[in-house]
């Protein structure tokens, strides 16, 4: 199971629900079912509007992806999907990474919702599973924008491992608030005290994967044919930026974009997200 216990469980989602309603937004909730488990969404904006399904990182939920991008409804009906296995309202069933059931389960999701020419944002773990949705299936899906994407490159082991995972590793064992410290350092450009409590409840409730992180063939990159604009953050220690870039523009031939977000870490601030949204917004008028 995904959640220690259900006290933790009880936690996680009580902070779930506390930023759901400081966002201050309409919204309806819908859970579907798939073969994978139970699926949870958040839909925000005029269902007339172009579909947009929004899609977290590990460690995330729809209520905090949606915080990082507030203006999407305006032009976009926006789909929050909670991640299968994260702490979030979903199942706690954990998918494999190296197989396509990620991409699989998001398909299901996009056609239970009744879903058509979908634009996916996927950050970090996001932007996996929106990749192996292009691989398994990409016909329901118009384009596509990958934030400091799992799947493309991966950064220095051992930078990873002192930076974050021993840190991690050690704050799980002891509770010792400095080495969470060190771990949302070397993630974060800017966090702020709910980002900072909420990955401690979920390190501390969770059971957490650390199987390596797979990356997309050349082959299966230079099939995908939806158009596919890359966000790659300079400072990334888990997906450096201009690596991160340069294996994109070789690999895969559907590229629209590709944005290099200067001076900043795996999960940008508030001004590298506006600078994403923009573009995604901009996108949509054409």
């Amino acid at each position: 199971m995904f959640f220690k216990s259900k006290e933790g469980k009880d936690k996680i989602l009580s902070l779930y629900s506390q930023k759901l309603n400081e966002l201050n937004i309409e919204y309806s909730e819908e859970s579907v079912e798939t073969k994978f488990g139970v699926t949870n969404v958040i839909i925000t904006g005029n269902v007339k509007n172009p579909p947009l399904l929004l899609i977290h990182g590990t460690g995330g939920c729809a209520p905090l992806i949606l915080e990082s991008f507030p203006n999407l409804s305006s032009t976009y009906c926006v789909y929050a999907i909670d991640v299968l296995a994260q702490p979030n309202k979903s199942a706690e069933n954990r998918l494999d990474m190296k197989t396509l059931d990620y991409g699989e389960w998001l398909t299901e999701v996009i056609i239970l919702l009744g879903l058509k020419a979908v634009t996916l944002v996927g950050f970090s773990f996001g932007g996996l599973i929106s990749l192996k949705t292009l691989e398994f299936n990409e016909r329901l899906i118009k384009n596509v924008f990958l934030i400091a994407p799992v799947y493309i490159v991966n950064g220095n082991p051992f930078i990873g491992l002192f930076k974050m995972f021993i840190p991690l590793k050690k704050f799980i064992k002891t509770g010792n608030d400095n080495y969470l410290k060190k771990v949302i350092k070397a993630l974060f450009s800017d966090a702020d005290n709910f980002a900072i409590q909420f990955m401690g409840t979920t390190f501390q409730n969770c059971n957490m994967d650390f199987s390596p992180l797979p990356v997309i063939a050349k082959k299966s990159a230079q099939q995908i044919e939806t158009p596919i604009t890359i966000f790659a953050c300079e400072n990334d220690i888990m997906f450096p930026g201009r690596k991160l870039i340069k294996r994109a523009k070789r690999i895969f031939s559907s590229i629209e974009d590709v944005v290099l977000i200067e001076d900043t870490k795996h999960v940008p601030n508030s001004k590298g997200f506006k600078k994403i949204e923009d573009l995604i917004i901009d996108k949509n008028r054409y």
